[in-house]
């Protein structure tokens, strides 16, 4: 096995290692079983409060695990994105090819992580007192 395959497959295991510890620390906060609807769910928290709002529904509780876990998903590709930049950068050996392709793929990891929080501001904003509250 060369050097190439030895990092590819430790960020790959870096990756997965993280994404398991990510979603377990999700779970672990959802550990109260709630009745939502005559179903005992550990994850979704629809205790009813007496009115019709959006916020009582065992739908908005999957849009709030959703938007969590794909938060943490996006910090994890940002964080394997700045990894094997910096991996092309090391191997470039001065090849102005891979110097530049380097540098696209941090450029692309900085736009799609300001995407993404502009797309969380925009939840915050267009949904009324905002997704966690």
């Amino acid at each position: 096995m060369n050097i190439k395959q030895t990092i590819r497959n430790l960020v790959l295991g870096a990756v997965l290692l993280v994404s398991a510890v990510s979603v377990s620390a999700l779970s672990t906060s959802y550990n109260a079983a709630a009745d939502c609807g005559g179903v005992k769910t550990a994850i979704i928290n629809c205790e009813q409060t007496g009115g019709n709002a959006p916020e009582d529904t065992g739908l908005w509780g999957v849009l709030i695990l959703t938007i969590n876990i794909l938060s943490v998903g996006v910090g994890v590709l940002a964080v394997a994105g700045f990894v094997y930049g910096g991996y092309l950068y090391m191997t470039s050996a001065g090849s102005p090819e891979m110097v530049k392709k380097a540098r696209v793929v941090f450029t692309n990891v900085v736009i799609g992580v300001i995407a993404f929080g502009g797309m969380f501001t925009l939840l915050n904003f267009i949904v009324p007192g905002g997704i966690f509250n």
